[in-house]
């Protein structure tokens, strides 16, 4: 993900947005039953488990797209998906980057209780980036990194939510959701206007759906969820597009005892994933994202950097993220959200 600094660019999607959308309300669905009757408890989040899936991944070395880490995470990925009960859709294709290397890339989808109407998209980017590039790093420079936060924490908290979702079913019929892993998210052109070499997967998935007439009530996206003293801002974009769902989840988290992650501070608009499921595909997506307000980069001083290890990953941000996220779900599927 990076900084939008061109507001021409917001000011386009903004407006290209609305337009196309004038009649229309995303994410809803006429046929769409009213929430069942039934309640269901909201299961307690795993840290520890999250925390073990978020080293996994970086057991495998760095995941960019082309490299054999790359590979291996695919399919470990798909495994675990699978051994959940999901079902599993792999979403091949390729894409040329701003460098012009052909990526050969996989978004990964897995589906929980598919047959359910009402829906909501989870997701996160699995991939890792190619340079260490942030501005205040100067240290091997050209060589991928880690990603243990740029990453990997958003998939190691949504495979515990897989986990979970099959130790604590719910009606097939009554209520799904898409957990969504996004590839070729971090290999854009860094100091550029060329906000499209970022988000290659994202932007392919929401032309190309993994579903017909796909329309899930809403989506969150999970990058950089991880480190401890994590503050998740309510970026803008994320304001104009889904402004319901980020204060209804911001004032639960809060009630829930995470105000000191989930603050009431608005934050500069961001080309992240979310920004091209919002515009192509019209479904309202909010990003949780770290946004701390003690950097030059406006992120994690572990950005795009080699810091970016299991070192700055944190189990209690870990579960705070988690337990939100479990709270929407079973909410929702009781009806209560």
């Amino acid at each position: 993900m990076r900084l939008i600094k061109a507001s021409i660019f917001v000011s386009s999607v903004l407006l290209l947005w609305t337009l196309s959308c004038k009649n229309d309300k995303p994410g809803t669905d006429t046929d769409t039953p009213p929430p069942a009757a039934k309640t269901y408890k909201v299961p307690a989040f795993n840290a520890d488990s999250a925390y073990l899936y978020v080293k996994k991944q970086v057991d495998f070395g760095p995941r960019t797209t082309n490299s054999p880490g790359h590979q291996a995470t695919k399919e470990w990925l798909v495994s675990q998906l699978k051994g959940y009960g999901l079902d599993v859709v792999e979403q091949d294709f390729q894409a040329t980057a701003y460098t012009g290397t052909v990526l050969k890339a996989t978004n990964i989808i897995g589906r929980y209780n598919p047959e359910a109407k009402r829906r909501i998209v989870l997701s996160a980017h699995w991939d890792t980036r190619h340079i260490a590039d942030s501005p205040i790093n100067t240290d091997r420079v050209y060589e991928p990194i880690l990603g243990a936060d740029d990453g990997g924490s958003g998939v190691g908290i949504l495979l515990e939510v897989a986990r979970l979702l099959q130790a604590n079913p719910i009606d097939p019929l009554n209520f799904g959701v898409d957990i969504v892993f996004f590839d070729a998210e971090d290999y854009g052109h860094s100091g550029s206007n060329e906000y499209d070499t970022y988000c290659l997967g994202s932007q392919y998935w929401a032309k190309n759906p993994h579903t017909g007439n796909y329309k899930p009530r809403y989506g969150i996206l999970l990058d950089m969820v991880g480190a401890a003293g994590a503050r998740f801002t309510k970026e803008r974009l994320s304001m104009t597009y889904a402004p319901d769902v980020m204060n209804k989840i911001w004032r639960m988290a809060q009630g829930m005892g995470h105000g000191n992650l989930f603050v009431d501070i608005p934050t500069p608009e961001l080309v992240d994933d979310h920004l091209f499921v919002n515009t192509i595909a019209k479904i309202p997506m909010i990003d949780i994202i770290n946004r701390p307000s003690d950097t030059e980069t406006g992120f994690p001083a572990h950005w795009h950097t080699h810091n970016d290890n299991m070192d700055v990953i944190d189990k209690d941000t870990l579960r705070a993220v988690g337990q939100v996220l479990m709270a929407v779900v079973y909410r929702e599927a009781s009806g209560s959200f």
